[in-house]
């Protein structure tokens, strides 16, 4: 394959600008699909990404294109998410290519996760082209959004192309313009092989498939291929691409994307951002790889039988061969048994690797509350990084708590920038600047990210009516009045159920906590007292009442004091059971426990 004919591009945009809807045309207006297998959203496969109607996984496909100048193009098109958690899968994509098509709204506007986006592209060096989509919506301001584009990323309002991708208009000018504008891939046909791996999935009948964008020299069925990073040696069993279907082909040429299959069993063995690189030496020198992403939010996964606590390991295994910006751990816990924790970017992609594995995997499990990397520092000068509230030192120990702090970019209409500020200053936030841009209030807050890891997001879409969007950066750590709550069931901690709050909220959480469980947690011979405590200090108590057999059914009339005598052996003997008797916490109150930020 001649690579001046070859273009890879990405689309990129905000979550819901439609993203999913132009692919689905473009492969439409190339034919690269048969009439009876066209379904709206073809690209995303995934059970879970068409029930909640979001792309959670980047997806690639290659199309034909015949331009009008008569000579036909290999065009790989990589479909991204658009959600904040999910932006490593989009920073991987662009590794892979030339152009990126940009869609911005044409009644929203530029919203946070596009310009997020858009720099991205931009640091990447690639071709941006502008288009703004939804022109058939009766509120669609065509010309606003493209000054919005020219206002806010640079981009000259003049080359932004208005689309329809539910109607198809404006389809056939994007092809050309990609085709036209969209640079060739660089790389050298004639040098030893460089492949890029920039996503890998777990296959039962062939093992690991890594999807590759080959960059330098040829791959051929057969070769003998080296993991430049890992070290390993394997034959090449068979090469694909995906045109949507995959296909085999005999090799891959420069600039070519597509599937190689290695034979490789162990999931160690692969790494996302490795560089494949010809065996025998003299060995070429490595791609650049993608930096590694350090996870924002950490939660323990625990499976509700012990038994399926292999299959949990294998499961994540091969849900972290796929998703490389989520990582795991073993972890203990008294409550709960053997579990693991795992590190997400945000509490979407912690919902959603919950979501696949009990899915995909078959799995039932327990998820502790969110919590997120602390940073403390020790009166003996040492500093050590926490994840979870059990690891926090003893508080005679502790000199400081530093908590992770983001830069949130917040874009909402100008009529809900009072709303958003209250919601902001009620997260512990400071103001950095405020900007307007045609109609829409850019609002940048320092937040701690304790405070909006759960429903932030969602808190923002309710006081904004859906028209707000938020995007974040980590920005550092930041010296906070911090305290771990324990909560006590019949005076025992409960390691899963424990925190750590702001200190000045640390009664109200406490409460709310206790409350909820009394809910759950079923009525025993005793009294059962549920407890929310600062070390030795108890902040927040409720109390599940003793179920009370009637002792004194049996006395009809007679001297009360029998019946006294009953009620007394009665009360001593519930003194007992509460010193001996253990309480069984069911399952419904720890997942009540951990919704109780959402309710809030």
């Amino acid at each position: 394959m001649d690579a001046s004919k070859i273009r890879n591009f990405c689309i990129i945009a905000h979550i819901d600008h439609g993203k999913s809807t132009l692919a689905d045309r473009l492969l439409d207006a190339t034919g690269t699909l048969g009439a009876r297998e066209k379904r709206d959203q073809f690209l995303d496969k995934m059970e879970l990404e068409q029930e909640r109607g979001i792309t959670i996984k980047a997806q690639t496909a290659r199309m034909t294109y015949r331009a009008k100048d008569g000579e036909d193009y290999i065009l790989n098109l990589i479909d991204t998410p658009g959600h904040v958690d999910f932006s490593y899968e989009v920073s991987r994509a662009l590794q892979a290519c030339e152009g990126a098509v940009l869609v911005v709204d044409a009644s929203q506007g530029i919203e946070a996760q596009t310009l997020a986006n858009a720099y991205m592209a931009i640091e990447a060096d690639l071709e941006i082209l502008p288009i703004v989509n939804k022109i058939d919506l009766p509120a669609a301001d065509p010309e606003g959004a493209a000054q919005q584009v020219e206002d806010v990323i640079g981009l000259d309002a003049a080359d932004v192309l208005p689309v329809s991708a539910k109607e198809g208009t404006g389809v056939d000018e994007l092809l050309e313009r990609i085709v036209a504008n969209v640079p060739p891939p660089r790389g050298d046909a004639e040098a030893p092989l460089r492949a890029l791996i920039f996503d890998a999935w777990f296959d039962s009948y062939v093992g690991v498939a890594a999807l590759v964008r080959v960059v330098d020299g040829e791959v051929k069925k057969g070769d003998r291929v080296k993991l430049r990073a890992q070290g390993s040696e394997h034959d090449v069993q068979d090469l694909h691409v995906i045109d949507p279907h995959p296909r085999r082909v005999k090799r891959l040429g420069a600039g070519e994307v597509g599937v190689v299959i290695c034979g490789i069993k162990s999931l160690d063995e692969l790494k996302i951002g490795d560089t494949i690189v010809p065996a025998a030496p003299p060995l070429p020198d490595a791609l650049p790889g993608f930096r590694e992403v350090k996870p924002m939010v950490f939660s323990g996964l625990y499976p509700v039988e012990a038994e399926d606590y292999h299959s949990l390991k294998a499961a994540l295994e091969k849900l972290r061969l796929n998703d490389s910006s989520f990582q795991y751990e073993p972890e203990t816990s008294a409550a709960l048994g053997f579990g693991f924790r795992c590190g997400f970017l945000g509490f979407l992609h912690c919902e959603i690797i919950q979501e696949r594995l009990e899915r995909e995997y078959d799995l039932d499990l327990i998820t502790t509350a969110p919590t997120v990397r602390y940073r403390v520092e020790k009166k003996d000068g040492e500093t050590i990084e926490i994840e979870t509230p059990a690891a926090l030192p003893d508080v005679m120990e502790i000199a400081t708590i530093n908590e992770p702090t983001i830069l949130a970019t917040i874009h909402v209409p100008q009529e809900y920038v009072g709303a958003v500020i209250a919601l902001c200053q009620e997260r512990r936030g400071n103001q950095r600047d405020m900007a307007v841009h045609g109609g829409r209030v850019q609002i940048r807050y320092e937040l701690p990210l304790a405070e909006v890891v759960a429903d932030f997001h969602d808190r923002i879409k309710s006081v904004t009516r859906g028209f707000g969007s938020y995007d974040y950066d980590l920005i550092g750590y930041t010296p906070a009045a911090l305290v771990k709550l324990d909560i006590l069931v019949n005076g025992d901690p409960v390691d899963a159920l424990s925190l750590i709050v702001h200190r000045d909220k640390a009664h109200t959480r406490g409460a709310d906590l206790a409350r909820k469980l009394k809910e759950f947690i079923p009525r025993q011979m005793f009294e059962v007292a549920i407890q929310a405590a600062i070390g030795a200090k108890v902040v927040a108590r409720t109390t599940v009442k003793a179920l009370r057999k009637n002792v004194t059914a049996k006395c009809y009339g007679g001297d009360i004091s029998r019946k006294r005598k009953l009620l007394e052996k009665q009360k001593a003997g519930k003194r007992r059971m509460k010193r001996v008797g253990s309480v069984e916490i069911p399952q419904e109150a720890f997942l009540a426990a951990l919704k109780l930020g959402d309710d809030s």
